[in-house]
């Protein structure tokens, strides 16, 4: 269990990381698809920080997606490797998920989506946006991945099963 919570603690790093960069370094709109509407249209095309900003930006959004692929696949490997039934790769898998998703709706969307100003600070333009007081505002589509991540675990565990 203890490789499990540091597996997902992997990958909630790495989540979190992807949004700083994005917002950060890459700042293009195309990647605010889950902010609310009204914050994705107030915010305007940003140049570049500083030169090669966004070549950087992408690098290291790309090595934090190898994490989180790297950590189920570790999650996987390790299971295998230890003889793990379905069950318990279920098990290891629904965890890493929901756990990233409890990540998600508290520390990102409650806390620094509706408590803090860090998209403020680096879209000035959207300060004052309804959306930043709509806690809530995806609720759908976070219900969606809430009900579909038992047959994404599923999947994964019957995946390494075959090992």
């Amino acid at each position: 269990m203890l490789l499990t919570l540091l597996l997902s603690l992997i990958v909630i790093v790495s989540i979190f990381l992807i949004l700083l960069i994005a917002v950060g370094l890459i700042q293009d709109k195309r990647l605010f698809t889950t902010a609310p509407k009204d914050i994705r249209a107030a915010a305007k095309e940003r140049k570049e920080r500083f030169p090669g900003a966004r070549i950087l930006g992408w690098k290291l959004a790309l090595i934090c997606l190898f994490a989180i692929f790297g950590a189920f696949f570790y999650g996987g490997l390790d299971g295998v490797r230890r003889g793990f039934t379905f069950w318990q790769f279920f098990l290891r898998f629904i965890t890493m998920l929901y756990l990233w998703k409890a990540f998600d709706i508290i520390c990102l969307d409650w806390l620094l989506l509706t408590k803090t100003h860090f998209f403020q600070h680096f879209y000035p333009e959207t300060e004052g946006c309804e959306g930043y007081h709509s806690f809530g505002f995806n609720r759908k589509g976070q219900l969606i991945r809430i009900a579909v991540f038992p047959f994404v675990a599923a999947a994964l565990a019957g995946i390494c099963m075959r090992f």
